[in-house]
């Protein structure tokens, strides 16, 4: 018996031994008929990767280029100075664009398709104060990842802390609370702009509506000495906030919920959203000013320079950077996973493109912050401070004539105001999507070219604000009420057009860089503050599109009553 059992354990072994065999003939067998791998050399990802870099990083080459290339020129040849620590400028500048580069291709593969699913699918499975919430939180953190947002404390540091004590507060120790409340400014205006689609409201008739409180803040804080210097930097903070993060995310937003509700018929309804974005984040700095005017109400430039500097260990260049940039774009991607997976039940589809995102988005945005201080802002800053050299002023020996000095300094802000609206890749996008949403009526080119035009006269008439001294309240009540008469003369569509044309324009290279030189320009200057540019670069395409659309419909029925 135990011979028997042995016997058949021989055999279950030889049998098992002979399987393996087989096994192992048949997988070298196919080893041999399959294809071999593939190895890619340096050179094969060299032509794989380039072409795919090569375009995206063109984009960001056209739009930073010309405006470095114009600032050096103004101070060279104008104002016949050196640019001072070239190199590093240099290098900073490659750091913005590559960094942008990055980032816009990581918001593209990892946060818009979040959003776009969001968008279309949570009406439809969620109540309506569900929705509404979304759209409030999403505002707020997407506005947290603009890459803008951190120019606000760069320009801080150059704010007189004696001369402007709530200014200088909420740009330092406060500028937490004030990123907060233009976060919450953000979010509830996509809110607004959610009703707008779900009631079919006209953006006309919000846009006034958000105008009476936003102007009758301004007038009251322009009567009260504090409060008056929050003026610019109010009216600024709108068109920071309309950036590369929060218009993709919004809108995307918007249009799915436009079409989930029906009312997305119109040629140009998914436009309106920008405009509230920029207009909500005024009242809600102004309000936050008028909470924290008791705060700096009565206190010295010492105290309030030993209450709002705290000492803090430097950490190394890249480290802060990288910080930054995790803690605004983790929490956005975590709130929209939290609303897929929990609120639509949903798995994440692509996980591997949306990680590759994320992570282009966060590395970009570390790039991105680390070149702006040494290329961009270092760059503005040494224009701004160097125009005075063109008419005098301060105790600075002018180069020129006065009249002729200050002509020369508001034809350079017209040219440059000009020259980086034309260079703006989202507006040539927008351009070409209005075109094809009009049938032609309105074509690229002239869209292009008006909103330059406005920009360029808005950031004119910025410039020489600081110059002259005039004050922010009757530029911005005076431009307002322009756009207000051509708002009322104008159609539906035409209006949810010039009125987001001011957002568009407005990207993370133009914001730092005209922040830094009104910063550099009101130091210069004696000025109180270097805002209020951005402002009026704001108003200005506004006005100018309602007027070229004015026109395009004067042209439209002449040319009708011709045919007829």
């Amino acid at each position: 018996m135990h011979q028997r059992s042995l016997r058949y354990g021989e055999f279950l072994g030889a049998v098992r031994h002979k399987q393996r065999l087989i096994a192992y003939r048949d997988v070298h067998a196919a080893d041999r008929h399959a294809p071999p791998r593939m190895r890619l050399r340096f050179i094969d990802l060299h032509r794989l990767l380039t072409p795919y870099f090569s375009v995206r990083f063109f984009e960001q080459l056209r739009a930073v280029t010309p405006l470095a290339l114009m600032l050096a020129a103004f101070l060279t040849l104008l104002l016949r100075s050196d640019v001072r620590e070239a190199e590093s400028i240099a290098i900073g500048i490659v750091m913005v664009m590559v960094g942008l580069m990055f980032f816009m291709e990581g918001v593209k593969h990892g946060l818009m398709p979040f959003s776009e699913h969001i968008g279309y699918a949570l009406p439809e499975k969620a109540p309506t104060a569900v929705v509404l919430m979304v759209a409030i939180i999403l505002g707020a953190m997407a506005t947290f990842a603009e890459p803008a947002v951190g120019a606000l404390r760069a320009a801080g540091a150059r704010v007189s802390a004696a001369e402007a004590p709530l200014l200088y507060l909420m740009l330092n120790g406060r500028a937490d609370a004030l990123v907060a409340a233009v976060g919450l400014g953000v979010g509830l205006a996509v809110a607004v702009g959610m009703l707008r689609y779900v009631m079919g409201w006209r953006l006309k008739v919000l846009a006034l509506l958000t105008l009476v409180p936003a102007l009758g803040l301004t007038i009251f804080a322009a009567t009260d000495p504090l409060l008056a210097p929050l003026l610019g930097l109010a009216w600024d903070c709108g068109a920071i906030t309309t950036g590369p993060v929060t218009v993709p995310l919004v809108l995307s937003l918007g249009i799915g919920v436009a079409a989930s509700s029906g009312r997305g018929d119109s040629p140009l309804s998914g436009f309106g959203l920008v405009t509230l974005a920029s207009l909500f984040p005024v009242v809600s700095v102004l309000l936050l000013g008028i909470i924290l005017k008791g705060e700096a109400a009565g206190v010295t430039a010492a105290a309030v320079a030993a209450a709002v500097v705290p000492m803090v260990p430097v950490s190394p260049p890249p480290v802060p950077q990288v910080l930054d940039a995790l803690r605004a774009i983790v929490p956005l991607v975590l709130f929209l996973w939290f609303v897929q997976r929990v609120g639509l039940r949903q798995r994440l589809r692509n996980r591997d493109v949306l990680a590759y995102g994320i992570v282009l988005a966060i590395l970009g945005m570390a790039v991105f912050n680390l070149g702006l201080t040494t290329g961009l802002v270092a760059l503005g800053d040494q224009a701004g401070s160097g125009i005075p050299l063109a008419f005098g002023g301060a105790g600075v020996k002018p180069l020129y004539p006065y009249v002729v000095g200050v002509v020369l300094t508001l034809g350079f802000a017209l040219l440059l105001g000009y020259g980086a609206t034309v260079a703006e890749p989202a507006l040539a996008a927008m351009g070409a999507t209005v075109e094809n949403l009009t049938d032609g009526a309105f074509r690229k080119r002239l869209l292009v070219r008006a909103v330059a035009i406005g920009v360029g006269f808005g950031t004119t008439i910025g410039v020489a604000r600081i110059i002259f001294g005039w004050p922010v309240v009757w530029l911005v009540l005076a431009g307002y009420a322009v756009a207000v008469v051509l708002t009322l003369l104008s159609t539906e569509d035409y209006v949810n057009l010039a009125w987001d044309s001011g957002g568009v324009t407005t990207g993370p290279v133009t914001v730092p860089l005209i922040l830094a030189l009104g910063a550099g320009l009101g130091e210069a200057t004696g000025a109180r503050d270097g805002f209020g540019i951005l402002a009026m670069a704001s108003v200005g395409p506004i006005i100018s599109v309602l007027g070229v659309g004015l026109w395009v419909r004067h042209a439209a029925r002449r040319r009708k009553a011709r045919e007829q």
